[in-house]
């Protein structure tokens, strides 16, 4: 129920570690991440401004096809997607900038895989200062992880997760890989029994099995962006928290104060645990849309960002082709097509991030979908967005 006076959802009374981020309580819980769990704050700045554009665009009249092929009205996917937040940039102004959910201004949001890509652009940066050579191993890194089996793996392989190492990424298993991630950063209750890991860092160190040789596929795993995070740290000693404030948030002009999630060890979970405002999330897209420019500075380098658009297909095995049968997987950014120009961050329960440089567009949607992982309800939300920016590009 929604508080009359407030517009807010208030906190669901059986809440607990075991179901926060499970519907229907995650529609209060991603936006009140740091009521209960420990966070670590991302600094914003002066913000970059961010003008209206007055294009007349009315998403009641617009249709586009949906997975199915089906004519379906663009307000009415909306309406139907749990939507939180949806924010249109074109060309660096708002289009488009709609709260519901009782999200509005200022709110943050949980990201989940989202903050892959924040990560992600903080490793070019640093990659580009020549603090984070790419071909460097973890094990050069943190030399603690000497006897895991990440030992060996590059950073450009983390970076496009093509490790060979056994981490399954099974959302509906408990102790699988991201299972026990989820127990070592504090997400979840530890089952009766369980000895697992406590940790991120002791998680890694513990891990031993390889399912492939390192470089020869792509394989989707968060612990690959975990073990990135650390090898950042360890690169600059520095928290990166602290590290994707001082490089990315103040010198874009973010306007609100973001969060990482934190492991009881203080180490922000690097996979999953962004919270962070609609716009500021959208000014973190123009920067991937503007050739790492935003608020009138390289941000990121020009360089990196055209090499994170450019996917390798070769290493996408045939299991991630169903729904992305020419895509690919770079730099943290998801490809769908790779002769087409958008590239997008994506997470689970409906985070996206769609940026289509030749077109200087950006979508992004916020949600709290009842199900973790929804292919249909994902394409019909990039089907929706290439609509909307074909529609403005003709404007």
């Amino acid at each position: 129920m929604r508080d009359p006076e407030s517009g807010r959802v208030p906190r669901p009374e059986d809440l607990t570690l075991a179901n926060w981020d499970r519907a229907p309580r995650n529609r209060w819980a991603y936006q009140h991440v740091s009521d209960f769990l420990p966070t670590a704050p991302i600094a914003g700045a002066e913000p970059m401004p961010l003008i209206a554009a007055h294009t007349g665009l009315d998403l009641t009249a617009l249709t586009f096809a949906d997975h199915s092929g089906d004519r379906v009205n663009a307000a009415a996917v909306l309406d139907g997607s749990w939507t939180d937040g949806f924010l249109i940039l074109h060309r660096g102004r708002v289009v488009v900038e709609d709260y519901r959910n009782g999200m509005r201004p200022g709110s943050v949001h949980l990201t989940q895989s989202v903050s892959k890509s924040v990560v992600a652009a903080l490793a070019g940066i640093l990659h580009h200062r020549g603090s984070l050579p790419l071909d460097r191993t973890v094990a050069a890194y943190v030399p603690e992880f000497s006897d895991c089996a990440y030992r060996d793996v590059t950073i450009s392989q983390l970076l496009d997760m093509t490790s060979g190492v056994h981490f399954p990424e099974d959302m509906a298993d408990p102790v699988s890989g991201i299972g026990l991630m989820d127990i070592a950063v504090g997400w979840k209750p530890a089952p009766a029994g369980n000895t697992s890991p406590r940790t991120v860092r002791k998680l890694v160190g513990s891990l031993r099995g390889l399912s492939r040789p390192h470089g020869q596929e792509f394989e989707y795993r968060s612990m690959e962006t975990e073990v990135l995070g650390l090898c950042i740290e360890a690169a600059v000693r520095g928290r990166l928290a602290d590290l994707v404030s001082e490089l990315i948030w103040r010198p874009m002009g973010a306007e609100d104060e973001a969060n990482f999630a934190v492991d009881p060890e203080g180490y922000a979970v690097a996979d999953g645990g962004l919270s962070a405002s609609l716009r500021d999330l959208g000014r973190f897209g123009l920067i991937y849309a503007q050739d790492g420019c935003a608020n009138g500075r390289q941000i990121v380098p020009e360089q990196w960002v055209a090499h994170t658009r450019i996917g390798d297909t070769s290493l996408f095995p045939e299991r991630y082709r169903a729904d992305r049968p020419n895509g690919a997987y770079r730099n943290q950014f998801w490809i769908a097509d790779v002769d087409a120009p958008v590239i997008l961050a994506l997470g689970v329960y409906g985070q996206m991030i769609y940026i289509d440089h030749q077109r200087d567009f950006v979508g992004v949607k916020l949600s709290t979908w009842p199900e973790a992982i929804n292919p249909d309800m994902r394409i019909d939300m990039q089907n929706l967005m290439g609509t909307i920016a074909a529609n403005l590009s003709s404007i």
